[in-house]
């Protein structure tokens, strides 16, 4: 079937084929022009119009719309004088062959859209070129020649709305921000450049929106520029940035996703968008703009009128169900997230409707049927506009008009009807609970007296969380469920005064109580935490930030190891080009996975060997990720590393595997210069002290407290000679003193060594290097008896320890450590485990298997009392300050049943791991 036939015949679907099948079973032809005035233009006077004017050249351009298309706008490039005209001939033709395409359906929304679009861009950046070219001529522009015509003079145009997002219509008007870059021009010159710009800006908007005898260009609004009301039409990007770092609003946020330069100094726009990128995108999920963009619904309803779906005179825009909701819902999704995820950050709404499944933020059922509604919307308000090009997204008022709009769409008037309608509807229900979160029904929560009437809750009225009325009204929303949850408690005094702690030390209410009201089962989390641990909400309350990764779809998901973890961080690292942002950035990115880990061991979603792991693996991947960051800063002033690098090694529990929230990391450096005497940049550096201050650069980084706080506690006592030692050691001068100058604890130390950064052959040769020392033991007498000693010494230091404390004192966590290292020295296989290195003393024979076995499972315990003490608590545990449920979870991670039980089974584990230690030692001679 030609083009012409389809046109006339009208057999349109709302989703076009676009498959290359359908392509050649429906070619484009040229044909009869008379067939287009009976169908199309039938159906359409505007259309008919077009149809008359452009008879000749549409014979020619139906044949390769495509084609025509680009020929035109090639053509309009070469333009000179005379460009108002061409403009508008070239409007005509472009609307005309699009809404034939579109009409026969040979064409999608996207390509439909983009047409109209790329053409606006075109006719800006002519119609810009030209009048900055008038003033440059005029000698007007300071310092500007005919060469700055191209780029504007420092001038860029930013297309927004559906022009920046590619979503022009038949009847768009385009809404511009016009802006210059100050920098250009010197301080005297500012004035008289700042006036040039003005006066080019009226005359582009001339250009396009003046109604000549050929018609106009497009309609231009300059009115979403900051504050328009008193300022210029192009305004100094300086003043741009200052009005939204101070005083931008919601639906300037809005407005700023869809955004692009589209003429004029095109890195200029990007520069200045990149520096609105606070701005737009929030660091932490926003979920406060939820009621902005709620807010901004309303008062288009009070507006526009927003009643029942009547058909007759309904707004596609703005009414009830309409374009706009689909966009309001795509562009606060976005908000909320995008500053955590910037492949949010796309401008189209289809395109952000799949980036928001493909991201996990909304399920695909949803934004499929949004996005299939969208076009559909989209394609009602094009033919409505085809009618008479108005400026119009009403439905027709009558049924003629109805009638003739079936016409348009290939279909019966009841099938179209009803079509709209339902997708009317749909959209409203789909949107509406997300925008009104307070309207959804709710079982009223029932809250005790004694919890309503208590002087903590009386006095919340006071915090600062609570001293804007925005943050007031959404926690009067919450502060029943709150409540409620809270009387559900073990102790419901004793987790109210936990919640009161946490809601006094929060700076800020606003974005987190939205964030509750958006996810309720987050009141849940808090309550349970509180709850559980007085000083983890206390913290909580001062990074109540941490509560945006559960939200991220994945927060309850398997662990991904540290491979992957590293991988995200740098990943994360590497949008960031300052390095003080991406230190701040690795910060956050810690704290919401610690987080993480200690969310689950609280739930018992993993068990204490495995929460071991996690933290490990964090610290090991922030390591991991942050030490080239730290190499690429260093090497700005001092150049590349010499020689082969440097890897940094984790000892002790990082060794091992095992830390819990509060754990330091045990670190030392090995570098190798590989004969190399000093590194090559601006500042070079002898390889010795190039590597010390590298090291101590690290250090900073990883404790320096920022405004994220800090990452981790370093300790590099364990490094050869310790505190006399320089902090990073050369490969050649490592091997030298483990050969001969090491002392047996430093090679009880060096079996649960394990490097964690740095460049991969020289990782493998360190760790080759530790396999060969210790693969070649000291004498079991002198080991066990050096062990002996150092235990003793141990013990008059610490004394006996607390009768909580389940790493000091005899038969816990450090006496029982310090044996399974010995048992991983003497087997030659250096296993870094505790239980590993248990299991080869056993074998060795020096120690009894059920001795063995005993002093793995007291391990065990201490480990999960160490643990869970640590997530809840920074000092030391004393039961009665935790409360009932930091007892309740403690008990629950060791087995036991109460806190007495888990003391006296503390006590009898240790004091018979103590015996059995002492019976594998020799005796300490005084």
């Amino acid at each position: 079937m030609s083009f012409v036939s389809r046109i006339t015949r009208l057999p349109r679907p709302f989703e076009p084929d676009l498959g290359e099948e359908a392509r050649a079973a429906a070619p484009w032809a040229s044909g009869d022009v008379a067939a287009l005035l009976a169908g199309a233009g039938g159906s359409s006077p505007y259309l008919n119009g077009l149809i008359r004017k452009e008879t000749g050249w549409l014979e020619g351009a139906l044949a390769d719309p495509e084609g025509a298309v680009e020929t035109l706008l090639a053509g309009l490039e070469a333009t000179g004088e005379g460009i108002e005209s061409a403009l508008r001939q070239g409007k005509r033709r472009v609307a005309l062959l699009t809404a034939l395409a579109d009409l026969a359906g040979v064409w999608p929304l996207e390509m439909v859209t983009g047409t109209l679009t790329r053409f606006a861009d075109l006719s800006v950046r002519l119609a810009l070129q030209a009048a900055i070219a008038r003033e440059i001529r005029r000698g007007k522009l300071p310092g500007a020649t005919e060469d700055d015509i191209a780029s504007a003079g420092g001038m860029v145009v930013l297309a927004m709305g559906k022009m920046g997002a590619f979503e022009l219509n038949y009847s768009s008007d385009i809404d511009l921000i016009c802006l210059f870059d100050q920098d250009r021009f010197e301080r005297d010159d500012f004035h008289e450049a700042r006036s040039a710009f003005v006066r080019a800006t009226r005359k582009m908007s001339a250009t396009l929106s003046d109604l000549t005898g050929e018609g106009y260009v497009f309609r231009t609004d300059l009115r979403l520029r900051p504050d328009p009301a008193v300022t210029p039409v192009c305004i100094a990007m300086e003043a741009g940035e200052r009005y939204y770092e101070s005083l931008g609003r919601a639906w300037e946020r809005a407005a700023y996703i869809k955004a692009r330069p589209c003429a004029g100094d095109i890195g200029a726009g990007e520069r200045f968008l990149d520096t609105l990128r606070p701005f737009v995108w929030r660091r932490h999920l926003d979920y406060a703009a939820i009621q902005d963009a709620h807010d901004m619904r309303l008062r288009y309803r009070d507006k526009k009128g927003h009643g029942p779906i009547t058909l007759p005179g309904h707004d596609m825009k703005l009414g009830r169900g309409g374009i706009r909701e689909i966009e309001f819902f795509t562009q606060t999704r976005q908000i909320i997230a995008g500053g955590r995820d910037p492949e949010l950050r796309v401008r189209g709404t289809v395109d952000g409707l799949r980036v928001l499944t493909e991201t996990g933020w909304v399920p695909g059922e949803v934004t499929g049927k949004l996005a299939d509604h969208y076009r559909a919307h989209r394609e009602i308000e094009h033919r409505v506009q085809m009618v008479n090009d108005a400026q119009t997204h009403l439905l027709p008022a009558n049924d003629a008009g109805f009638e003739r709009l079936a016409a348009l769409t290939g279909r019966e008037r009841g099938e179209l009807e009803s079509d709209i309608r339902a997708r009317l509807e749909e959209v409203h229900e789909l949107t509406e609970g997300f925008f009104a979160p307070d309207s959804r029904d709710s079982a009223p929560c029932e809250v005790p007296e004694a919890l309503e009437t208590s002087p903590l809750v009386a006095r919340w009225t006071s915090y600062p969380a609570l001293r804007s009325g925005r943050a007031t009204e959404i926690f009067k929303r919450l502060k029943p469920e709150i409540l409620s949850r809270l009387a559900r408690a073990a102790k419901p005094e004793e987790a109210l005064t936990a919640f009161d702690g946490f809601l006094a030390g929060l700076p800020a209410g606003v974005q987190l109580f939205s964030l509750f009201e958006a996810n309720p089962q987050l009141i849940d989390l808090l309550v349970d935490i509180v709850a559980t641990s007085p000083d983890l909400a206390r913290h909580l309350s001062r990074n109540s930030a941490v509560f945006d990764a559960v939200i991220g779809g994945d927060f309850f998901s398997p662990w991904p190891g540290p491979a992957a973890l590293t991988a995200e961080l740098t990943e994360i690292l590497s949008r960031e080009e300052d390095y003080e942002r991406r230190l701040d950035m690795a910060r956050r990115w810690a704290r919401e996975w610690h987080f993480r880990a200690g969310v689950h061991l609280l739930r018992g979603l993993t068990e204490t060997e495995e929460a071991g792991q996690h933290y490990a693996d964090l610290a090991e991947a922030a390591l991991a990720a942050v030490f080239p960051v730290v190499q690429e800063e260093f090497a700005r002033k001092h150049g590349a590393p010499p020689g082969r690098g440097a890897v940094v090694v984790g000892m002790g529990s990082l060794g091992a595997r095992r830390l819990h929230a509060l754990s330091d990391l045990d670190l030392i450096v090995i570098y190798d210069p590989a004969g190399v005497e000093a590194s090559e940049g601006r500042r070079p550096l002898p390889a010795r002290q190039y590597y010390a201050r590298l090291t101590q650069a690290l250090i900073t980084a990883m404790t320096a407290p920022m405004a994220e706080g800090k990452l981790y506690e370093v300790d590099m006592r364990l490094r050869p000679s310790g505190n006399q030692g320089p902090v990073a050691t050369s490969l050649s001068s490592f091997t030298e003193y483990q050969r001969k100058q090491a002392w047996v604890w430093e090679h009880l130390a060096l079996t649960r060594a394990r490097v964690v950064a740095g460049p991969a052959a020289l990782a493998g040769e360190v760790e080759a290097l530790r396999a060969e020392i210790l693969a070649a033991p000291p004498p079991r007498d002198k080991v066990l008896g050096e062990l002996a000693g150092m235990r003793a010494r141990i013990a008059a230091a610490k004394g006996q320890g607390d009768p909580w404390d389940p790493k000091l004192g005899r038969g816990r966590m450090q006496d029982i450590e310090l044996l399974a290292q010995a048992g991983a020295l003497l087997s030659g296989q250096a296993p870094r485990r505790t239980a590993r290195g248990l299991t080869a003393a056993a074998r060795e024979g020096w120690l009894e298997k059920a001795g063995a076995d005993h002093l793995a499972a007291t391990y065990r315990l201490c480990w999960s009392l160490q643990i869970g003490a640590r997530l809840i608590t920074e000092g030391a545990l004393d039961p009665e300050t935790v409360g009932a449920g930091g007892c309740t979870f403690l008990t629950r991670l060791t087995g036991t049943k109460s806190a007495a039980e888990m003391r006296t089974k503390l006590a009898e584990m240790t004091t018979r791991a103590a015996e059995i230690i002492d019976a594998a030692l020799p005796e300490v001679k005084p």
